[in-house]
This record gives structure tokens, sequence and C-alpha cells, in this order.
């Protein structure tokens, strides 16, 4: 609550010391992307490369999710709202061992995420995969949940499968390309 902008939240959360997995974190992992941008993705948790780098999406997982987007003309580079976008994750740190989440790192984490959510102000919120399901909408099984619009924070919210789940399984990008769409067609509206 003490956090008046992005700034003063991601230095509010960066020195929160209460989550046990920053410990074995390299780098704090806020956000990518234009704070402007009608669309903002929420992830899951930095892994191996965003923990080398300190941004979030930027392995092999972020540059697909790049290349899925910027087919909607759509980019984190982009300096226009209409075109941008703005990434950040439910947990600013790598697991270990890049496990997921448990519901107590989530829990702690939200109302930071909700406050992240408040300051970028989008229109449409992107849940990638199944922790920031559980965080926004307190469900999982994105399989089942992806593809239909819900409500996360008070927007519009479209749950998609994560990039990496796409890597390994590339029948599924069918049906990603039909949720972006479904974004692209919400964002003309």
């Amino acid at each position: 609550a003490a956090a008046t902008d992005l700034e003063s939240l991601a230095a509010i959360q960066s020195a929160y010391e209460h989550c046990e997995i920053r410990k074995g974190a390299r780098n704090f992992v806020f956000a990518d992307g234009n704070p402007e941008a009608r669309v903002m993705i929420l992830g899951e948790a930095p892994g191996r490369d965003e923990d080398r780098e300190g941004r979030p999406f930027v392995g092999r997982a972020g540059q697909l999710l790049d290349r899925m987007f910027a087919a909607i003309g759509l980019a984190r580079t982009a300096h226009h709202a209409d075109e941008a976008l703005y990434i950040t994750n439910v947990m600013p740190w790598r697991p270990p061992q890049n496990r997921d989440p448990d519901p107590a790192e989530i829990a702690m984490m939200l109302p930071f995420v909700t406050r992240h959510v408040d300051f970028v102000n989008p229109d449409i919120i992107v849940l990638m995969g199944n922790t920031p399901c559980a965080a926004a909408l307190g469900k999982r099984g994105i399989l089942r949940l992806r593809g239909n619009w819900t409500e996360a924070f008070g927007r519009p919210a479209m749950p998609m499968t994560h990039p990496a789940y796409l890597l390994r399984n590339p029948a599924a990008k069918r049906e990603a390309w039909a949720d972006l769409l479904e974004i692209k067609a919400r964002l003309k509206r």
C-alpha cells in the first residue's frame, strides 16, 4: 500500500524479505515492456534465462511469446499503447529447480500483483499459465480455462497456455492462435 507508482512498487517488492524463494534467485525480475500498454501479460515466475537477465520471458518461451503477440500487432518494444505489451510475473524470483510456486508463495505475492495491475491499468490481462490463474482466479487447470474470457483484478482476462507448454506440445499452437485472435478482436471493440 505504501507504493505510489511502479518504481516504488519495484523497490518495495525487491526489498521484501519474507519469501524464501528470493534467497536462491540471482535477480529480482520485475517487468518488461510499456507500462502504458493496453495488454498486460501475467506470467508464472522467472526461469533460468530470466533470472540471469533480470527480465521476464527472455528464453525460448519468451521468444515464442514475442512471435505470438507480434502476429496480432503487439510488442513489448512498442512505444504506442495500442501496439504495446507489458509483461510481469506472479513471482519476481526464480523458484528453486524451476518448481511451481506453492499456494502460500502465490498468496504472499498477490498484494504486489494486485498493486502492479492497478498501476498499469490495462484493458486486458493475459493469464499465461496455471500460476497466474491460481493467483487471479483461485483456479488451476489451464487446459480447461484457456480460451474463455473471465475477469481478473476487475478487468477482462484471457487465460492462455504458457509458451513453454506450446514448445513441448506444438499441436496446441492452433488453440493459442484462436486465443490471440480473441484478444485482437476484443482490443478492436
